[in-house]
């Protein structure tokens, strides 16, 4: 090898290519043109121009280079055609970027008011009721086909990416095989790169305008490659499913997945509520199911003084503790869980949702003057309520069922509301000597 093929193959882009040119036995042609709709379909947002990676060592490159070989492999073994492989895998990049995000993990976690004071933003509302009016005819179109309000279609995609404008800059395929590589998520990693290649191969999007998240969520509502496949929808007629360009496609793809995800039609993800005196908050958690008649014949009644609407089993949450506000929510809000497993995003949706068709926001006040656990403190705590008997599991600084129901135990063990709400003074009390 002359010292200039030798200095050639030491770029990132070079060693790729030479993976994919290893598992594809050579590829001296180029591969053919796009077919005319994907050659001729608008991105919404300028493609990200080429830049180089961060500075990376020979033997990561190296290293790359053969896992993208092995890739390749075994999307040519899985049917791939061998002109996407080398279309995609052929100028794979390794991304340290994508590495540094996947590893980080914030310090600090935010309280459920400061979330939604950013997610339900009156700006994000206007913005919201704005697309609605523009793009009526296509999300009233998937509301109707689906059972899903035009509504909450656009607050998910308000939710994912600020209504378009901002889905992502990274190529799909280098984020997947970064990841890949990387390992704390191979296999997973893995499988969305095969489906990623999978949708270039059907000729729905061409592989330079396949972009979005570090972590490989894709399009203006964010869709792994694996949901691409098994729920995007070609609403327009144009024989692709675009989430980056059609709002059409967009709205009713979001729909079908939340359809699917067991949305009921005519129902309200949750409702506002007061909880009777003395309620038992140890009942405040998703997985204690009634029905809205059965709340109500506890005491459990809308904040609006309205009956309480039907929504299927139905659960009481109160992200803020006993001194924030409460809420009844049934198998819709569930459903946007599938989209994101976190009750504040669920909650942000709907409310976000709400407030987009003119409904009213949260009426009760947020406790405000307590402080967000840090991730450290956090473990502290779970440790301390080990040390003392109210076994959590492994500290691991995030709160989950098994963590609030020991917080309870300990709250009852002092004469305190047990909520399960992590505060600085349950901490101090947890760690006094």
């Amino acid at each position: 090898m002359d010292h200039l093929l030798a200095s050639r193959l030491s770029t990132p882009r070079a060693l790729s290519c030479l993976a994919v040119a290893l598992a594809l036995g050579g590829c001296a042609s180029a591969p053919p043109p796009a077919s005319p709709a994907a050659a001729t379909a608008a991105p919404t947002a300028p493609a990200a121009p080429e830049v180089p990676p961060a500075v990376t060592s020979d033997a990561e490159q190296a290293g790359f280079a053969a896992w993208v070989a092995e890739a390749s492999r075994e999307a040519l073994a899985a049917g791939i055609r061998p002109a996407t492989v080398q279309a995609a895998l052929g100028r794979a990049q390794l991304l340290p970027r994508v590495i540094e995000l996947d590893r980080s993990q914030p310090e600090f976690t935010r309280t459920p008011w400061a979330y939604l004071d950013s997610a339900v933003s009156p700006q994000r509302i206007a913005q919201g009721q704005a697309k609605r009016a523009e793009y009526q005819a296509p999300l009233d179109a998937a509301a109707t086909r689906y059972g899903v309000p035009a509504a909450v279609i656009t607050a998910v995609w308000g939710m994912e990416s600020n209504y378009g404008s901002n889905f992502g800059s990274f190529r799909t395929v280098d984020a997947l095989a970064t990841l890949g590589y990387e390992g704390r998520r191979r296999d997973w990693a893995r499988r969305e790169l095969l489906a990623a290649l999978r949708i270039l191969d059907q000729g729905d999007i061409p592989a330079e305008r396949m972009e979005g998240s570090w972590a490989g969520a894709m399009g203006h509502t964010q869709f792994l490659p694996s949901v691409f496949l098994a729920y995007a929808v070609d609403a327009d007629g144009d024989g692709r499913r675009d989430i980056w360009g059609s709002i059409a496609d967009v709205a009713a793809s979001t729909a079908h997945f939340l359809a699917r995800m067991g949305w009921q039609a005519q129902q309200p993800w949750g409702v506002e509520v007061l909880l009777p005196p003395a309620w038992d908050h140890a009942r405040a958690e998703p997985g204690v199911r009634q029905t809205a008649a059965q709340w109500a014949a506890e005491g459990v009644r809308a904040v609006d003084g309205q009956p309480l609407p039907d929504l299927g089993p139905a659960s009481v949450i109160t992200p803020a503790g006993a001194r924030g506000p409460a809420f009844l929510v049934g198998t819709n809000f569930r459903a946007l869980l599938r989209y994101n497993n976190s009750v504040n995003y669920a909650l942000a949706v709907g409310l976000l949702a709400r407030q987009i068709d003119g409904g009213s926001g949260v009426s009760a006040a947020w406790p405000r003057d307590l402080e967000p656990l840090s991730r450290t403190q956090l473990r502290d705590l779970q440790a301390a309520l080990n040390q003392r008997g109210f076994s959590v599991g492994a500290p691991d600084g995030v709160m989950g069922p098994a963590t609030r129901a020991g917080l309870r135990q300990f709250q009852q063990s002092i004469g305190a509301v047990a909520d399960g709400y992590p505060t600085l003074e349950l901490l101090r009390r947890l760690t006094a000597p």
